[in-house]
């Protein structure tokens, strides 16, 4: 008969081997700094991916009730993109699922239990083909409205979570599952059974951006990290809502935005900032020159509260919010100091090849450590 100590010891060893969900526990994750990724095989060869941890290809889509890699170019792309774990070897490549408009049928398809396993069996055979690493999911969203026309209902939201159980069951350990979260209250409330999926899922990607949009018919900044008096949702808001209800820190991945967006028809009070207007344009970061600088006739600010950064162009009165070099450092530097599991991007093609905000996460995170 085994002795009571040693028992103890066998126990005390599977309890550090295994969480709740069946999901493994491994050392500690380094922190993540991850890219979508949605251009072709060329553009990737402008970027230093070895500042990068992750790589998420975007999108893939359903045809049925499986995953499917849409055409020769996307696949080509995905080839491409392992292949990179050549001279990276701990670089990770997943596929993404969705997108804004790009997941219409997912409540209908995800609605049962042999569509989620077939969908599961799916992703496994791509990874297996394709040599990847995992799966994200960007269902926008479950339970709520999201894109026009796009079918939800309240059950998406046990859906969701019985999607991520199929498809650990069908991956395993080794391949990670990741999803991407709206960044704002009626998403983080009501979209996802967080103690459930987070037991099953390594980590989430909060899109902490797009917090006033092409639907807001007034400016406001687009990707804070914290709330101010007149705009609410933020990252940090994120983090502490799921901090509160018990989602450990190190699951979580805040979103910075590699674009910017602009209002035009904003009257110069509080230098356009929360004033009414109509969208206007996405801004990506590489053509910010040609589009929202000085010689354009924009001046720059920086909230200090939101830490956000923000243009205003008098003459023709348009306002644009935006990420820039202070506001990632900012949001980096917020994510190392709070424990948290990285900081995504959306997305690497639309960053500068040379000095870019990829070079400021990296730099951020070496000032830290």
């Amino acid at each position: 008969m085994k002795s009571a100590s040693y028992s103890a010891i066998l126990c005390f060893i599977f309890l550090l081997v295994f969480e709740k969900g069946g999901k493994a526990q491994t050392k500690q994750q380094p922190f993540r700094v991850i890219a979508y990724y949605a251009a072709d095989t060329q553009a990737i060869d402008q970027f230093e991916v070895g500042q990068l941890t992750h790589i998420i290809y975007s999108f893939c889509h359903l045809k049925g009730n499986k995953l499917n890699v849409d055409d020769g170019r996307d696949s080509a792309t995905i080839k491409k993109l392992v292949s990179l774990k050549q001279n990276y070897p701990r670089l990770k490549i997943l596929l993404s699922l969705g997108g804004w408009g790009g997941c219409k049928t997912c409540s209908d398809v995800f609605s049962t239990q042999p569509a989620r396993e077939e969908f599961a069996s799916s992703v496994r055979a791509l990874a297996d083909y394709f040599g990847t690493d995992g799966i994200d999911l960007d269902w926008e969203y479950p339970t709520i409205a999201g894109h026009p026309g796009h079918p939800y209902k309240a059950e998406d939201k046990e859906h969701f979570t019985a999607l991520v159980q199929a498809l650990r069951a069908s991956l395993g350990n080794k391949q990670e599952i990741s999803f991407a979260a709206g960044g704002f209250k009626k998403y983080l409330e009501e979209s996802v059974d967080w103690k459930k999926v987070m037991a099953v899922a390594d980590y989430v990607n909060l899109m902490t951006y797009d917090l006033v949009n092409g639907a807001t018919p007034h400016t406001g900044h687009h990707t804070p990290l914290y709330s101010t008096a007149q705009q609410q949702e933020s990252a940090d808001a994120c983090v502490n809502f799921l901090d509160s209800i018990g989602v450990p820190k190190s699951q979580l991945v805040i979103g910075a935005a590699f674009y910017g967006r602009s209002w035009t028809g904003v009257e110069p009070t509080q230098q356009g900032l929360y004033q009414p207007g109509d969208f206007k344009s996405f801004m990506p970061y590489r053509n910010f020159a040609n589009q929202v600088s000085e010689a354009k006739g924009f001046r720059f600010y920086y909230d200090s509260v939101a830490h956000a950064s923000y243009a205003y162009n008098a003459k023709e009165k348009v306002f644009a919010t935006f990420d820039d070099r202070a506001s990632i450092e900012a949001k980096t530097k917020y994510a190392l100091r709070k424990g948290l599991g990285g900081i995504m991007f959306w997305e690497l093609s639309l960053d500068k090849p040379a000095d870019g905000l990829l070079n400021v996460i990296s730099q951020a995170v070496k000032s830290v450590k």
